[in-house]
């Protein structure tokens, strides 16, 4: 590739961006031919912003930012598309001692949806008290972490918009607000979670996968122009990340380091390596969960862009009013582009004939028909057992 513009990439500092720093510690930019700046930012916003507004060429983004955006929805109108998921999961909710206790006072079990309507319980007990409502944060209103905090409370009835009050809050100060009592519970991504619990602030209760099996968390995010304009470069791009998940998913010891040493905050290297090690402990009876329940940086079709993920993004925006009556599903094909992976990645790695899935369909690893040969695809199965077809009715 002929020498060109460094590419300005923002993100934000979340576990998730490691394919990203890994990337370019470990040479596969340069590799690639691409010379790259990196922009640390402080929220959601003011990175969706930055490239919107042409200040940064590529981002990692939340899924449903990337339709949000192009929607124009809470903000300026821009299209943007993505060709590449860096992973799977990475979310986990968590919640203050003192509601933690409160829980595990009145549920039945020790599973997510016992969870949820031990929750229930406790949202009726506090109503008939005339106790205030809990107060529920979330990183971005149209974010993974948004509609699995509302999928798990909706499947225990709780209406996520009358039952309780969700805020918006950075990252990097869930913890903080926990804390000092300002929110009650939290759906984040990782190191925040396991900040909590090492900090004392709180106790984790459930992972995102939990509630949704493998769901799409951060994808690589351009706008449609600046892709247009500079196909090298994004290909460029897809391919060094690729590379850089593969490895980190064999040796997450190793690129853990990056990770530390590019945090801007107080975090220990330790809190980073909880995760992984499968030391964090969940749920109420805080027994460790699988390392494979946060992070699913490569492998089988862990950054494949399945469209159908995009419909359950749409739905859910649609289920909470964040849309009008009809579903754009038009809009998908011009946002979510599995066709630049296969274009971008054919000689990495094998991709999926089809764009799209029965999400839900899966409660365990599979296999479907793929480019050269038949290709692994993770479960996908959700909380509450539902399926949701391939396509999105008219």
């Amino acid at each position: 590739m002929s020498k060109s513009a460094v590419v300005r990439i923002g993100y934000m500092p979340l576990t998730d961006s490691l394919p990203l720093l890994a990337a370019e510690a470990w040479g596969y930019f340069a590799d690639e031919g691409v010379q790259v700046a990196l922009q640390c930012e402080t929220s959601w916003a003011t990175l969706r912003d930055r490239l919107t507004v042409g200040q940064i060429d590529a981002a990692p983004l939340l899924a449903p930012m990337v339709l949000s955006t192009t929607l124009g929805l809470a903000g300026l109108q821009v299209p943007l598309m993505t060709a590449y998921g860096l992973g799977r999961n990475g979310n986990a909710i968590t919640v203050s001692k003192a509601l933690f206790s409160e829980l595990s006072d009145v549920a039945v079990a020790d599973s997510p949806l016992a969870c949820a309507h031990a929750l229930a319980d406790c949202i009726r007990q506090r109503r008939q008290r005339h106790q205030k409502q809990l107060v529920w944060a979330v990183v971005f209103p149209f974010s993974s972490h948004a509609y699995l905090l509302r999928y798990w409370l909706a499947s225990a009835g709780i209406d996520p918009d009358q039952d309780i009050k969700m805020v918006v809050l950075p990252p990097s100060q869930m913890a903080d607000h926990l804390r000092l009592g300002h929110i009650d519970g939290f759906c984040s991504g990782e190191p925040w979670n396991s900040w909590a619990l090492m900090s004392g602030a709180g106790q984790v209760l459930l992972t995102g996968h939990q509630i949704w099996q493998n769901a799409p968390e951060k994808v690589l995010g351009v706008s449609v122009r600046w892709a247009e304009q500079h196909p090298q470069q994004h290909a460029a791009l897809v391919r060094a990340l690729f590379r850089a998940g593969e490895r980190v998913a064999r040796e997450p010891e190793a690129a853990l380091g990056i990770l530390a040493e590019q945090y801007t905050m107080a975090v220990p290297q330790d809190c980073l390596a909880l995760p992984f090690q499968g030391r964090l402990p969940i749920g109420l009876a805080q027994q460790p969960v699988a390392a494979s329940h946060f992070h699913q940086f490569g492998g089988a079709d862990a950054n494949f862009p399945w469209q159908s993920q995009a419909r359950w993004l749409l739905l859910q925006m649609h289920c909470w009013q964040q849309l009008p009556e009809r579903l754009p599903s038009e809009l998908i094909a011009s946002c979510w582009r599995p066709d630049c992976y296969r274009e971008f990645l054919h000689d990495l790695t094998d991709a999926p004939c089809a764009d799209a899935k029965v999400e839900g369909e899966h409660d365990q690893s599979a296999s479907m028909a793929g480019v050269r040969d038949r290709l692994a695809i993770l479960p996908d199965a959700f909380i509450d057992a539902a399926c949701y077809p391939s396509v999105l009715s008219p």
